[in-house]
């Protein structure tokens, strides 16, 4: 029976090729494996080094190996794989004396133990086995995973809330009974509640919370790390707030998340907006280097109305880093750049969490670096990683990470805005999971799972390259994926294709992946090189319809069309632009995953080319709206909708609207006041012309913002206006692909917006 009282059972891989033979080893072997499985262990068998290989790839749930040697089998090649993974895990090799003195230094090194199969018991070795398995899962248990499982596994009584009482209360209902069924009895036994004082406090960072928290900082190369269980937009918002205050001027990437625009609104700072650039497909690229220097920093304040009469400097400054479509900064080049004008550098790296933990982005995050190297004269650093998003924590995990340098916030300051903003009642699975993230990411585990990451990723974009172009070769078209169409091998110097340039050249070379300046496919102008790459993990799949130089091409297929068919097929995509879908590779990305991928897009090919009935291939668009698509194929809607974009020059529209910054008139925080004061009313876009909007309009696509709360929208005819009239009519045109505009509410096919009255 399984010893229940373990959270997680005992595992070993047992890799000997006499296991099934009728010999003395292979029935010591056997006996073995009988003794281990007395003792409640599960044993995985392998009689080969390939098998076992494959084993090891697949399951890390293995706690433990047990393998016989014989230099001529591979034996060592499998070690190797297994410390290239796990440097921790027990290593048992069984081998007689006579070898033993024989092994290599190298070998020596990577093992734990020596075993005499044929002359120790099956029960003394089972013993030791058991014996490291239970060091190591204490040895990879993080601090505070392992005071909650230890506490969770002692099944108190509790007088103290969450009222569930470890679960107990959903026994007494029928839907609660299969509510406990579903979650299990360990997930709400961890449920628990700040009374629980061995566990420490997340308010206070004391005991095994703030024993994680140290852990954390250790492993993301930080001085200190908070853990926040409310998001990335609460870590936002806790830093801003513990650095700025009542007009203070500060510097935002326009390009920033709806958390920052609620910090201005909540500390009542003044912000000057970095605008970024934008290519022809209308991907969000880097704030230009040019505009983060000294004199372009003093230039945007003095032109900007709300800070032409601060004197003092920025006190703070936002960097979102990457962007959504995968462009990440050099680092240490933006740090050196702002740290003239500013003492406080915040880069907002939510969906880029993984980043120090692959060589491929080195100096390219902001907690980059030997912390203990980091000036003391150098800008405080802080950065903020939404953990469930591209980490494997759980939704709603979030670290705050900060490199102390000058101006730097002590902790006890800093923790005041922090516990304005945490609850008194946080999730600890949340926690727990946010220091699980940490903990895989530590050590050589950090890179393995990584590298796979990229590695699926650059399969995924070469496989779409050689279809891409077999079907070229054809007269034919396919999609394409954003990245470089050539690259150059570093030992011929020669340029090859990107999808036949070899794999490890692509998942290891970060070249590979920079906007270097010139070139035709990433569609920049005037880039620093170097300052600039792309995030190969991201991976934007390219529609027609816009060529380079931003010229309409002869086919368009709205990317929005694409979207719809594949989500009828259960895939569903990150964003959705005009003409791109980004695709992100997380960890849990697999090639059966993506393969299916690969099938849809062909799919949608044929279909296309089919022109097959709406009916058939989107059936719940044409039960929605039968009077507009019962009669029509794929191939007329693609062609209805790409000749909409470009009669209303839509991407044109967007371009102007988003290359310009509108006229503030009021900062966020004195718009938020009128707006609670009820001195605001819903206007339709028609009359909204020169009037001041009271919330922030974001369209998605592109997803940053176009007006921000207190700013102008400008003359009827203006870039602003006449961006959002080719959306609306876009959304009056074809229902079911309606753009999502925050701050804007469609009712009956007419926008309206919150302005401020006049």
């Amino acid at each position: 029976m399984p010893n229940k009282e373990r959270l997680i059972e005992l595992k070993v891989l047992l890799v000997d090729d006499e296991l099934l033979m009728q010999t003395a080893g292979g029935r010591a072997t056997r006996a073995l494996v009988d003794e281990l499985q007395e003792r409640d262990v599960e044993v995985l068998t392998a009689t080969t080094v390939d098998d076992a290989m494959s084993i090891v790839i697949s399951d890390p749930s293995i706690q433990c190996f047990v393998i016989d040697w014989a230099e001529e089998n591979g034996s060592q090649q499998l070690i190797e794989l297994i410390r290239s993974r796990n440097t921790k895990v027990p290593i048992f090799l069984s081998t007689p004396h006579e070898e033993a003195a024989h092994l290599s230094a190298d070998v020596m090194r990577h093992v734990d133990e020596l075993v005499w199969i044929l002359e120790d018991t099956p029960d003394f070795i089972a013993g030791r086995m058991v014996a490291s398995m239970l060091r190591y899962r204490e040895l990879i248990a993080p601090p505070f995973n392992k005071a909650l499982m230890k506490f969770a596994n002692v099944y108190e009584y509790s007088w103290h809330t969450p009222g569930h009482t470890g679960g107990t209360a959903f026994l007494k209902s029928p839907v609660g009974r299969a509510f406990h069924e579903f979650f299990g009895e360990h997930l709400l036994r961890s449920d628990l509640s700040t009374s629980v004082g061995e566990l420490g406090s997340l308010l206070d960072h004391s005991g095994p919370i703030g024993e994680s928290e140290k852990f954390a900082a250790r492993v993301f190369g930080a001085h200190r790390s908070y853990t926040v269980t409310n998001g990335s937009s609460t870590s936002n918002r806790v830093v801003f707030m513990a650095s700025v205050t009542r007009d203070d001027a500060a510097l935002v990437d326009r390009n920033c998340h709806k958390s920052l625009e609620q910090a201005f609104t909540l500390t009542g700072a003044i912000p000057t907006y970095l605008l970024p650039a934008r290519n022809h497909l209308g991907i969000i690229g880097p704030i230009p280097s040019g505009r983060l220097t000294p004199e372009a920093i003093r230039e945007a304040m003095a032109t900007n109305p709300l800070t032409k009469d601060v004197t003092a400097k920025p006190v703070h400054a936002v960097i979102t880093n990457s962007t959504y479509d995968g462009l990440c900064y050099q680092a240490t080049r933006v740090v050196e750049l702002l740290g003239k004008s500013v003492d406080r550098i915040h880069f907002d790296e939510a969906w880029y969490g993984y980043a120090r933990f692959n060589p491929l982005y080195r100096e390219r995050f902001g907690m980059f670096g030997d912390p203990a190297a980091y000036p003391k004269d150098a800008p405080t650093i802080f950065t903020v990683t939404s953990t469930h998003k591209l980490l494997a924590a759980l939704s709603q995990a979030s670290f705050i990470h900060v490199r102390d340098g000058r101006k730097a916030i002590e902790h006890s300051r800093f923790n005041e805005a922090y516990m304005m903003h945490a609850s008194t009642s946080p999730q600890y699975v949340i926690i727990a999971s946010n220091e699980i993230s940490a903990a895989m990411m530590e050590g050589v585990g950090g890179q393995t799972l990584t590298t796979e990451s990229i590695t699926e990723a650059v399969a995924f974009r070469q496989t779409l390259g050689r279809i891409k172009r077999h079907h070229e070769e054809n007269g034919d078209w396919f999609f394409s994926t954003w990245n470089a169409d050539e690259v150059t091998d570093p030992e011929t110097g020669k340029r090859i294709a990107f999808e036949d340039a070899p794999e490890a050249l692509l998942v290891t070379d970060p070249e590979c992946w920079v906007l270097h300046p010139g070139d035709e496919w990433h569609g920049f102008q005037n880039l620093e090189d170097e300052y600039c790459m792309l995030d190969p993990i991201k991976v934007s799949v390219v529609t027609p319809g816009v060529n380079t130089d931003g010229s309409w091409a002869s086919r368009g297929i709205p990317a929005a069309l694409v979207t719809a068919y594949l989500d009828h097929r259960g895939t569903e995509v990150e964003k959705t632009t005009d003409f791109t879908i980004l695709f992100l590779f997380s960890m849990g990305v697999t090639k059966g995953k993506w393969g299916t991928l690969v099938n849809g897009l062909l799919n949608f090919k044929n279909d296309y080319d089919a022109n097959a009935p709406l009916v058939d291939v989107l059936p719940e668009l044409v039960a929605a709206h039968p009077e507009g698509y019962r009669s029509m194929g794929l191939h007329d809607l693609a062609n209805e909708m790409f000749e909409q974009m470009k009669q209303s020059d839509q991407l044109e529209l967007q371009a102007t609207a988003f290359s310009h910054l509108p006229q503030p008139v009021l900062t966020p925080n004195q718009t938020y006041q009128r707006l609670v004061h009820g001195e605001v009313e819903q206007v339709p876009l028609e009359a909204m012309a020169n009037r001041v909007v009271a919330s922030g309009v974001v369209p998605y696509p592109p997803g940053i913002p176009l007006l921000m709360p207190g700013e102008n929208a400008g003359p009827a005819d203006g870039m602003y206006l006449s961006y959002l009239r080719a959306l609306q009519a876009w959304d009056q045109r074809f229902p079911g692909f309606e753009h999502e505009n925050h701050g804007v509410e469609n009712i009956d096919g007419t926008y309206f917006v919150y302005c401020l009255k006049e």
